[in-house]
């Protein structure tokens, strides 16, 4: 319910994580997605370094080797709950997120 991986993709979801055992970018496990935003006239690139950016305080820090033994750290999960994201792309959408930094300790917004 805290780890979630926030990328973006221009193609389907489901292709997109339909071989994740496989792939260390999705942890090489079976993955679920739980929720996906449709934002338009938005760089897709730059929103997801923002976002990324917006919640580094919170990114999971760990290394792990990919199927063939090679060391590989994984730069898109982080430890936040769902509603902390839903609460950033509202944020985004209405021209606040500006305003305001993600707290970890908290897990939520607070003002700049």
């Amino acid at each position: 319910e805290l780890i979630h991986k926030i990328g973006f993709t221009n193609g389907s979801v489901e292709r997109r994580i339909a071989d994740a055992a496989n792939e260390p970018t999705y942890l090489l496990a079976d993955v679920e997605v739980v929720k996906t935003y449709k934002l338009y006239n938005l760089n897709a690139n730059k929103l997801e370094n923002l976002f990324h950016k917006l919640f580094a305080s919170a990114k999971l820090d760990i290394e792990m080797k990919d199927r063939f033994g090679k060391p590989y750290k994984p730069r898109e999960w982080f430890l936040v709950p769902l509603e902390a994201i839903n609460d950033a792309v509202d944020k985004m959408k209405n021209g606040t997120l500006i305003n305001y930094r993600y707290d970890p300790n908290t897990a939520s917004f607070v003002d700049q």
